[in-house]
């Protein structure tokens, strides 16, 4: 159902997959199948999470995942109650997201434009320096998320685009403009690819990253791993660098520099605005410094607090 109706990613499924077979695991050594729980069993299983030292974030993703199980079984007529349906949401604070400064992914992109420039490196180092490059340009213009970059078609470097078409979550498409640095960038990376079309018929297939892979284009965990080292590279610390923190970073600097969070939610893709709202501290902080510029009484109490 999830696969036919709600056109979930591959990782969705398995991500689903995962989480019931490892409650139909926890229920069978009770001696109850997987659609015969009771709320209190599945309560049970919920302090087990927590005892295994889960947190509260994915507690919640598992108890989503049977939530949808069991409202599937009812729909179904499978069962007739629905026993997820008195069991609270295991609290969380509400971490903000790691994000990078202007200034940092200024230097990520400086180091991957000088290493693509390096004409003393060897053809397939320049080759992958390249289309480091052009990944990363197109991540930080985009917002895009990490499956929608390396899953990107060869007809996206056709042409002079100004708009990227993108398949997102569940199918749906959006439109996302290209800075002018991006589009530099992915015409080099196509020039490139073409140059290496002779020697690798890869180069010449449906993929825009292709890669010998099970896909036949680059992986996620292969790019993330690409970023790091780049990251280490121009200075920074890579563990705190990944595409999901750029992607937070193209959000972030958007509304710092005076962006809609409607469009925000846009271009990321986000199908509800509460998922766009986690980078609402980016807002708060911009208005404060708003109303302290601009109010006429923002000084006189300033001086009145300094007293």
């Amino acid at each position: 159902m999830i696969a036919a109706e709600r056109l979930a990613s591959v990782n969705t499924l398995d991500a689903y997959r995962r989480d019931l077979e490892d409650f139909a695991g926890f229920i069978g050594e009770r001696g109850a199948a997987i659609d015969a729980a009771a709320s209190d069993q599945i309560r049970t299983y919920l302090a087990d999470l927590e005892a295994r030292g889960f947190a509260a974030t994915s507690q919640q993703r598992r108890l989503s995942a049977l939530r949808q199980f069991h409202r599937f079984l009812v729909e179904s007529g499978i069962r007739a109650d629905d026993p997820t349906q008195t069991l609270d949401s295991p609290k969380r604070g509400r971490p903000l997201p790691k994000i990078l400064s202007q200034d940092q992914v200024s230097d990520l992109l400086e180091r991957a434009a000088a290493e693509a420039a390096d004409e003393e490196a060897s053809r397939t180092k320049l080759f992958r320096a390249i289309r480091m490059r052009c990944m990363l340009e197109l991540l930080y213009a985009t917002g895009l998320r990490v499956s929608e970059l390396t899953a990107l078609p060869a007809s996206a470097a056709r042409g002079e685009r100004a708009m990227l078409a993108v398949i997102g979550k569940g199918g749906r498409e959006r439109l996302v403009p290209l800075t002018d640095v991006a589009r530099a960038a992915l015409a080099d990376w196509d020039s490139a690819k073409r140059d290496r079309g002779a020697h690798d018929p890869r180069a010449g297939g449906r993929w825009l990253f292709p890669a010998d892979s099970d896909s036949g284009h680059l992986t996620r965990q292969a790019f993330g791993r690409d970023l790091k080292g780049l990251a280490a590279r121009a200075g920074l610390p890579a563990t705190k660098v990944s595409p999901h923190v750029l992607r937070h970073a193209f959000a972030s600097h958007l509304l710092e520099n005076g962006a809609d969070l409607r469009v925000v939610q846009q271009l990321l893709g986000h199908a509800d605005i509460s998922t766009t709202q986690i980078y609402t501290h980016v807002l708060e902080e911009r208005l404060k410094r708003v109303v302290g510029d601009h109010h006429p009484l923002a000084a006189t109490h300033l001086r009145a607090v300094k007293r």
